[in-house]
């Protein structure tokens, strides 16, 4: 029996060095050996398991004898049960994946991650790398999102100043109609909302102005886009470009607007746990997402914006940078996420933020 699973295992550990990349380091081989002999690699991400089942089957295949424990929860959560985990010494995981790009960074900021080169930075934007130690993955633009059955076309915003003006012209029309994020409970809704107040002059009025018009404020993506497909609201405003555009794909009645003015840009940001239990199976894992073939198949069979620009077709950086041009406004993976997560100044915002929509 223990040499059949010697031979076993030497067949998988073949079958995966022949897909080592030309370019990839002499000793990556030991890398995919130490691998299989870890036989898993555990990961916590706020990317919903139906789209990142494809990813976990192709990494399967590519690498059989390693399972993926793929753990789906919210932002705040990925942060919090990963940090009270691993200060209480015990099992966390080896990988954390998440869009709260902050959260992140504060992470990588706090010694929570272990400094690793991929061999696929190079094909990164520069942008999207912050100390070999976090990386973006992905190239999400944030989006308005309306009911295309029950708004005009000359109702639907271009920009966010016509967003605003819509408001403050129509507040009977759009009065609990209209659908943002509650920035108390998803990080990624605080983080556009931060780099909002950098980008447009007069954010704050149309955070007013939502606020009047009793915005409707939710936590999750999916939600919202249900709530406007529903119809029980007409327009959301900055929604995950990735799960509206998937789904409109499959909705006539949904529309989706990338503003012309500005369009953020997020990139769920991946990295290895300075503790990982499955330190060489984290690599594998972070090495194939940023890969060519892992984009693609996030791009082609998850509907996310590969973040690669030699990843051609419609969910791609390529595709969107063409459709944005200079509207584009990628938020960089970087210490500069840091700044609003200052206690003080996080607790501003949330006051501004309450005090503008009347949340009590």
């Amino acid at each position: 029996m223990r040499l059949l699973a010697s031979l076993a295992f030497a067949a998988f550990a073949s079958l995966a060095a022949a897909q080592i990349p030309s370019d990839y380091p002499s000793g990556y081989r030991k890398v995919i050996t130490a691998a299989q002999r870890e036989g898993r690699v555990v990961i916590y991400s706020t990317m919903d398991f139906a789209e990142a089942a494809p990813l976990i089957t192709d990494f399967e295949t590519l690498y059989p004898g390693i399972d993926v424990e793929y753990t789906e929860m919210n932002s705040p959560e990925v942060y919090g049960r990963f940090v009270k985990e691993t200060e209480n010494g015990g099992s966390s995981a080896d990988i954390t994946w998440s869009s709260a790009m902050d959260l992140q960074i504060k992470l990588a900021n706090d010694r929570y991650a272990e400094a690793y080169r991929s061999p696929e930075a190079k094909y990164l934007p520069d942008w999207a790398i912050w100390h070999d130690e976090a990386y973006g993955t992905t190239f999400e633009p944030a989006v308005f999102v309306y009911n295309k059955r029950l708004l005009a076309r000359d109702e639907v915003p271009q920009t966010h100043s016509e967003f605003l003006q819509l408001l403050t012209t129509k507040p009977e029309r759009f009065a609990g109609n209209v659908t943002t994020y509650d920035i108390e409970k998803s990080a990624v809704g605080f983080l556009f909302l931060t780099q909002d107040s950098i980008a447009m002059p007069a954010f704050w009025s149309l955070l007013k102005a939502m606020g009047a018009c009793n915005v409707e404020v939710e936590a999750n993506t999916s939600t919202m886009i249900e709530r406007i497909a529903s119809g029980k609201d007409l327009i959301g405003y900055n929604l995950l470009g990735s799960y509206a555009m998937g789904r409109a794909k499959r909705d006539p009645s949904l529309g989706v607007v990338l503003p012309k003015d500005y369009t953020l840009v997020l990139s769920r940001v991946i990295l290895i746990a300075k503790n990982a239990r499955h330190p060489n199976a984290a690599k594998l894992w972070v090495d194939f997402v940023l890969s060519r073939r892992g984009q693609t198949v996030l791009s082609e069979r998850s509907r996310f914006f590969s973040i690669r620009a030699d990843v051609t077709g419609e969910f791609t950086a390529a595709t969107l940078s063409r459709t944005l041009g200079a509207s584009a406004r990628p938020i960089a993976v970087g210490s500069s996420l840091l700044v609003y997560l200052d206690k003080a100044k996080h607790q501003e915002i949330i006051k501004r933020w309450r005090q503008a929509l009347a949340v009590k």
